[in-house]
């Protein structure tokens, strides 16, 4: 029988065994913890943790025991192996956890139990034992146990966070935001506003009855062991060496916390309970204290903790000393970014002991004034800001302020939509300069008409009007002219264009057509990018540019088509009139002019007063009713030229505005879609 102890601690009567206490053979006990006339004894199982306290023994046979704890003259014992007998009448029960009181113990025995050499002792949420003292509070049973959900018939899972409605509201509306504008911003534009969606969804899938609060601070600050203080036994380290703290260390004041730190990738082994008293619990009920390295470490992956961490708590303790608090890294890197979260951000003056006389007061007002100038909100005269105190986590002055202030603030359970809320706001500032520049926008209608000139100017909507109107008066002078002038001008025109349609423009006039269509579209896409923020304004450009593809080549095509109906222009209801009274005018001619003839040929009775009679009149008569005609052609000539130039009008604002002006329109409403977004995401309006 040979027995081997590990790691083992013995006080009061007893050895290795203490009074009623035995030892199993051919095992090795890893952990031994006691007090009083007892001993704790493994034998071939795996402890996890053991506690023992009185004149009796723990111990453990055969099985793998996770925790047990005993308390007065008793013992509690297990075995599962076939030698076990119990002392006194007394049987060891087959059970996961055992505990019975009396004054003696009876540990049972499995033959040739050897323990795993290969087992791993987690610990869990116990405290680390840093001295002597600590050995003995945590043996006593004033230290921590497991962070495990408890599966007795009164364990539930903890409520999980609640949003109210504003909240809810202005969520939706980023994530709106967001997905309008993935086409016109970069990834990298939109990736705060994408973590600030992720994270307050995470959050939401959480415990709303725990809040988890990081100490934060400079190396030397005395954060780690504030933290101690407020947990009340030494579970950060704390020392002259720098750095001390290596790794973030959690410690939970309640159950169910465990989804929370496991957000913040903290592993088991730094995770911790606090040694409080009833008293104490209740008062700090639901807090998650985060104890985190240094954040001006000189350890690179040490700031990466903090920066990472720091923006998945829900409140943050600033601790700050005499010497540092006017840090500059310190106050340009942490607190001016993070002052709009003031409202969950307490600052701590710590090490006040060091000031003499009224010097903490003067160095509390002169963090103060910084604070102020680095546009941190102090929550005093009752409105909502930081909360600045000044304390000694060595002599523990000022610690029962902080601790009641933690309460009261944790006992609200506002902190986590409190810090999703001002996470949104200080992702609204972000994207301001993306959104909103304080200037009106939009295209007015005085610059869309401005484009439609512009673009018939380019087409040559006056020409083929005053074309139309020529062609008209051309015809006009046609119909009622007298035949032996149109005779002559037939003759004279025979090879023009008789129809007045606009003839096919020479290249140097196309090409200059081109250019004021160009020079149309760039200034229509400057008035209505004014004062848009620089990726809209850009993307308005973009629009305007892929509408004038085509644009020239398009309007060209309208002017052979609208400008003038094919065939002669229409004739008024008067025209068969004025024709039948030029007819009249010219038979007249013919009719003097035989009867002169005749007179002179001698076939008719000479008379030359009739005949020359009707010879003026038809010869006088003919010009003036073509003169009359082309005066009352003028009013529908000019009539018929306006509505050539309407039509083409109107056929280019048409093929400017399906081409440029509607998708300029779509970006617009877009921007302004997003705006409104942006609008309740900010909580205000926006111009």
């Amino acid at each position: 029988m040979r027995g081997r102890l590990k790691d083992g601690a013995a006080a009061g009567n007893g050895g290795t065994a203490g009074s009623g206490g035995a030892a199993g053979s051919s095992t090795a006990a890893r952990s031994l913890a006691a007090t009083g006339n007892g001993a704790v004894a493994r034998s071939g199982a795996a402890v996890r943790s053991v506690a023992a306290t009185g004149n009796g023994a723990v111990a453990r046979s055969g099985a793998a025991a996770r925790s047990v704890a005993t308390a007065g003259n008793g013992a509690a014992a297990k075995d599962a192996g076939a030698g076990g007998d119990a002392r006194k009448g007394r049987s060891a029960r087959q059970s996961e956890d055992a505990g019975r009181a009396g004054n003696t113990a009876a540990a049972g025995l499995g033959p040739d139990a050897e323990a795993d050499p290969t087992e791993v002792w987690d610990d869990g949420l116990i405290a680390r034992r840093v001295n002597e003292n600590a050995t003995a509070d945590a043996a006593a049973g004033r230290g921590s146990v497991l962070d495990k959900p408890s599966r007795g018939p009164g364990s539930r899972t903890p409520a999980r966070l609640a949003y109210d409605g504003p909240l809810r509201s202005r969520l939706d509306a980023l994530r709106e935001l967001v997905g309008l504008s993935r086409t016109r911003l970069d990834s990298t534009t939109l990736a705060e506003a994408g973590r600030v969606l992720d994270e307050a969804a995470t959050r939401r899938k959480l415990s709303g009855q725990h809040t988890v609060v990081a100490i934060a601070g400079a190396t030397g600050s005395g954060k780690s062991q504030l933290f101690n203080a407020l947990a009340g036994v030494a579970i950060s380290e704390t020392g002259v060496r720098r750095p001390t703290t290596a790794s973030p260390i959690a410690c939970s004041w309640s159950d169910g916390a465990a989804g929370l730190i496991d957000r913040l990738g903290i592993p088991g082994r730094l995770r911790r309970r606090p040694v409080q008293g009833p008293e104490g619990e209740g008062q700090l009920s639901g807090l998650v204290l985060i104890d985190l390295p240094d954040h001006d470490s000189a350890a690179v992956q040490h700031r990466e903790q903090v920066d990472r961490i720091l923006k998945l708590v829900d409140a943050v303790i600033w601790v700050v000393d005499p010497e540092k608090y006017a840090d500059a890294v310190l106050h340009e890197r942490y607190l001016r970014p993070m002052a709009g979260h003031a409202e969950v951000m307490f600052v701590v003056l710590n090490q006040i002991d060091r000031l003499p006389g009224e010097a903490a007061d003067q160095v509390l007002d002169d963090l103060r004034r910084l604070l102020d100038e680095d546009g941190v909100a102090l929550g005093e005269y009752g409105e909502a800001g930081a909360t600045v105190l000044a304390l000694s986590a060595l002599t523990g002055d000022g610690v029962g302020e902080l601790r009641e202030s933690l309460g009261e603030f944790v006992a609200e359970r506002g902190a986590p939509a409190r810090r999703v809320a001002a996470d949104l706001d200080a992702a609204a500032d972000r994207l301001r300069p993306v959104y909103a520049t304080g200037r009106p926008v939009g295209l007015s209608e005085e610059a869309r008409e401005e484009f439609a000139a512009r673009l018939a100017d380019a087409v040559g909507a006056i020409a083929a009007g005053e074309a139309a109107e020529r062609a008209w008066l051309r015809n006009a002078n046609r119909a009622c002219g007298t035949p032996w002038l149109r005779l002559w001008r037939w003759y004279q025109n025979r090879g023009e264009h008789t129809t007045g349609r606009i003839a096919v423009r020479p290249p140097d006039e196309e090409a200059t057509a081109r250019q004021r269509v160009e020079q149309a579209v760039r200034t229509v896409s400057d008035r209505a990018s004014d004062g848009l923020p620089v990726p809209w304004a850009q993307a308005v450009r973009e629009a305007a540019a892929r509408g004038s593809q085509g644009l020239s080549e398009a309007l060209d095509d309208l002017a052979a088509r609208a400008g003038l109906p094919p065939g002669r222009p229409p004739r008024p209801g008067w025209w068969p009139v004025a024709v039948l009274v030029q007819a009249a005018m010219t038979l007249l001619q013919i009719v003097g002019g035989a009867w002169l003839a005749g007179q002179i040929a001698g076939v008719m009775a000479p008379n030359l007063g009739v005949p020359v009679l009707l010879m003026v009149c038809g010869i006088v008569g003919g010009p003036m009713v073509e003169w009359g005609c082309r005066m009352a052609a003028r009013g529908p000539a000019r009539r018929y030229g306006q509505d050539a130039e309407r039509r083409l009008r109107e056929a280019a604002a048409g093929c400017g505005r399906a081409r440029v002006l509607d998708p300029l329109a779509s970006e617009l409403l877009r921007y302004r879609e997003v705006r409104e977004q942006y609008g309740r995401v900010a909580r205000a309006g926006v111009g």
